[in-house]
């Protein structure tokens, strides 16, 4: 899953914050990178839980501690973070999304992604309509814009 996450997070942030300013770069990897660093752990483990997403925002919050601008870009990644839990469906599995309240062990927990099986190419479908709606409200046609994206992550409408 890809384009899901992506459409997801992007419309998910600009429709709540409408911040041009926001590096959606930044939200991009966070909204990404549980799936793949749970998978090199063999299943969903602790960035598919509540705590993994709270422990990066309070590093990211201690580690930019007088650096506006490095805390507004960096606070992108577990924004991305807490949307991927949201839009993964990983609050289903009460054993990984509560760890480690519910217990220590992730008991080979699947990530929801293998779960979900054939359902991923219909949210797969979907994240790629979600991205070309992104593209046209953006107005990512125009070089300027992606040049402005690739820059510094943002997207104006």
């Amino acid at each position: 899953m890809f384009f899901w996450f992506i459409g997801t997070a992007v419309l998910a942030v600009w429709y709540v914050f409408h911040d041009a300013r926001f590096d959606n770069r930044f939200l991009i990897v966070g909204a990404l990178v549980p799936d793949v660093i749970d998978a090199i752990w063999g299943g969903a483990r602790g960035l598919h839980s509540l705590i993994g997403s709270v422990a990066v925002l309070v590093v990211v919050m201690l580690t930019t501690i007088g650096r506006r601008v490095v805390r507004r870009r960096l606070l992108a990644v577990p924004i991305g973070l807490f949307l991927h839990l949201v839009f993964d469906g990983a609050f289903a599995n009460t054993g990984v999304f509560w760890w480690p309240f519910t217990g220590l062990s992730f008991d080979s927990a699947r990530l929801p992604v293998a779960e979900r099986g054939m359902l991923n190419i219909a949210l797969e479908v979907i994240g790629v309509g979600l991205c070309v709606h992104a593209w046209r409200i953006f107005g990512l046609g125009r070089p300027d814009r992606r040049r402005d994206f690739v820059r510094n992550g943002t997207l104006t409408r």
